[in-house]
């Protein structure tokens, strides 16, 4: 059964850095894209970055050049994020595309970026 499960979450002050991890259990080989959206209180989930499964990245542009998404190996992404700013406040939920079999959300991790 296809799962993905969010690490890395937790507080931090403005202009600190946080690195989210998310793993998939089963099913990697036919993912065809992984990403990461944050969704705050009472606001449509948004995408924050995302990976295709042979490299090319995007960014929203509130997080252009203070984050990083990449693979390290087939079944784990990981979003780096630097220069944090109170803004970028919010659950942050994991998403893979598996092609035909359909697409999968994480639990989502809380990610608190204080003043």
């Amino acid at each position: 059964q296809r799962r993905l499960v969010e690490s890395g979450g937790g507080l931090v002050q403005a202009g600190g850095s946080l690195r989210l991890s998310c793993a998939a259990s089963a099913g990697v080989d036919s993912i065809t894209a992984m990403a990461w959206y944050r969704q705050v209180p009472w606001k449509a989930r948004e995408l924050v970055a995302i990976i295709s499964s042979g490299g090319s990245v995007d960014y929203s542009d509130s997080v252009k050049g203070r984050f990083t998404i990449s693979r390290d190996n087939a079944d784990t992404v990981t979003l780096q994020m630097n220069n944090l700013k109170p803004e970028d406040t919010g659950t942050y939920y994991c998403n893979a595309d598996f092609g035909r079999q359909g697409e999968y959300w994480g639990k989502g991790t809380l990610v608190t970026v204080s003043s």
